[in-house]
């Protein structure tokens, strides 16, 4: 069975240029053969900057870069038509599409309301810091350049529990709507994390949740998507998506993946959450993310035997979608916590060669980032296809020592030339000695990321001394598995000089 593993497709800082639906339908077939499964596309529908919002400033659910709202029709990424032909080129080649889903708030009303309401604490939504007073807000959705195609319904302050701008002082603040709460089953931080920016979504309003229903019947209809990457998920009310994707799936007759985006490092947070929304859907391992963010930064210190302890993939690894980085961590965003370059093969090993969980490999590490001349990790392509050709059978873990960590795979029948050793430390070089199996004795293993070019045999007993470099990681593999595209340069150097010799 081939692994899972997923591609979040943009990052924060791509041109506007309307172009990465086209970018996505042309590397489709590269993509499949790099083993990617499925793959995470941004929010494709209109955001309050139009053709300059990275997706995140929801305006119109149903504008998927067709209308001519916002200041363009397309939206950053291109047209309507160019986002479908995406998903049938990915669909044509087996991967499976996540779009990039955001109810939790709305931006860019096209008119204001006077509205009655109360300022709360921003650091304690349940402390109320004013009396009543009126506020012109931007509550009025109507969507004029739509003109009712698709849905005629229109939003105004009912729909919604709360805003941070008053249009007439020109102040901000946190803004609790007169007759409303915020919403229950949400995270508790600053009190009731409900609120995060914009107008606020009611998700109590009956009507609401009828219409986000609807929309996504409608979405899932026209493009045909395979799940979803729901966004902000500890800002919902926690049955909501129990209830959407229950709905969904049961409409469909689809198993409809889903994975949830729950920011906090704390595991206790996310495991909770799952309880209480009956695990409809997965979530990032927010947690090991910030394991990794500290192992790049802690000067070798950091004890690798703990590597796994408390995440995630750890404790509930059927809902556990691993990642190192994404749109929100990288550099000059909210939540910037860039795993140092030197970490990232390390941490990338971590996730692509460990069955747990579904690894999700960020466009930014494939790619690099312009913005911030950041270049693509140069492992990550050998990583990939040692995920997809050698991390079978059954494994042995070697997590038993804190500067220097490693496990096996010992390889199946149903994939020829399969088995690996994977070796990783956050120290100088180092060496470990680990074992593949007694049906590999003899035989020759080498470093597929040319991080060594040395040969190592393995023993009688189906075991051998692995070594890896200060600070690396190496993945040692059947030198007669590889194919010649597979061979890291340094190793075919080699050859050539014992050729010439």
């Amino acid at each position: 069975m081939k692994h899972q593993t997923n591609l979040q497709f943009f990052e924060w800082y791509l041109p506007s240029d309307g172009s990465l639906w086209k970018e996505a339908a042309a590397k489709a077939k590269s993509l499949a053969q790099l083993g990617f499964t499925k793959v995470w596309l941004p929010p494709a529908y209109k955001g309050q900057a139009g053709s300059e919002d990275v997706g995140y400033g929801v305006y119109d659910l149903y504008d998927l870069g067709e209308f001519d709202q916002k200041g363009s029709t397309r939206t950053k990424y291109g047209t309507k038509e160019e986002y479908l032909a995406a998903i049938h080129a990915l669909h044509k080649e087996g991967i499976e599409v996540l779009p990039d889903i955001v109810l939790n708030h709305k931006m860019g009303a096209d008119a204001t309301e006077e509205i009655e309401v109360q300022i709360d604490n921003s650091e304690n939504r349940n402390q109320t810091i004013s009396p009543p007073e009126k506020i012109t807000a931007w509550t009025r959705f109507t969507f004029p350049g739509r003109n009712g195609k698709y849905s005629d319904f229109t939003w105004d302050a009912s729909c919604f529990d709360g805003t941070d701008w008053d249009a007439k002082r020109k102040q901000k603040a946190v803004y609790g709507f007169v007759g409303k709460t915020w919403d229950d089953e949400v995270d508790s931080e600053k009190g009731n994390y409900d609120y995060l920016m914009g107008a606020d979504v009611d998700m109590d309003n009956p009507a609401v949740a009828e219409e986000l229903n609807r929309w996504g019947s409608w979405y899932l209809s026209v493009t045909q998507a395979d799940g979803f990457r729901l966004d902000a998920v500890k800002h919902i009310r926690f049955s909501f998506f129990t209830q959407w994707l229950l709905r969904l799936r049961r409409e469909s007759g689809r198993d409809l993946f889903a994975v949830g985006e729950y920011w906090k490092p704390e595991l206790s947070s996310l495991t909770h959450y799952l309880d209480e929304c009956g695990a409809v859907m997965s979530l990032f391992d927010v947690p090991l993310h910030f394991k990794f963010f500290a192992l790049s930064s802690a000067n070798g210190s950091f004890d690798l035997r703990t590597l796994f302890n408390n995440t995630l993939v750890g404790t509930r690894p059927d809902f556990a979608v691993t990642f190192v980085d994404n749109h929100d961590t990288q550099p000059g965003q909210a939540l910037e916590s860039w795993v140092a370059p030197w970490c990232k093969p390390i941490a990338y090993a971590s996730i692509l060669l460990r069955e747990e969980g579904i690894p999700c490999v960020f466009y930014g590490d494939l790619y690099g980032i312009p913005h911030d001349h950041i270049a693509p990790v140069k492992e990550l392509p050998a990583l990939l296809s040692a995920r997809q050709t050698f991390a079978y059978g059954p494994r042995i873990d070697y997590l038993d020592s804190p500067d220097v960590i490693g496990w096996t795979y010992c390889g199946d029948k149903e994939h020829a030339g399969s088995s690996c050793a994977v070796i990783l430390t956050d120290g100088p070089e180092n060496r470990k000695t680990m074992c593949v199996g007694a049906q590999f004795a003899h035989a020759v293993f080498v470093d597929l990321l040319g991080n060594r070019v040395e040969e190592i045999v393995i023993g009688d007993n189906g075991c051998a001394e692995f070594p890896v470099n200060g600070g690396s990681v190496s993945v040692w593999v059947l030198r007669s598995s590889l194919s010649q595209q597979q061979i890291p340069h340094e190793l075919d150097a080699l050859d050539q000089g014992k050729e010439n010799r």
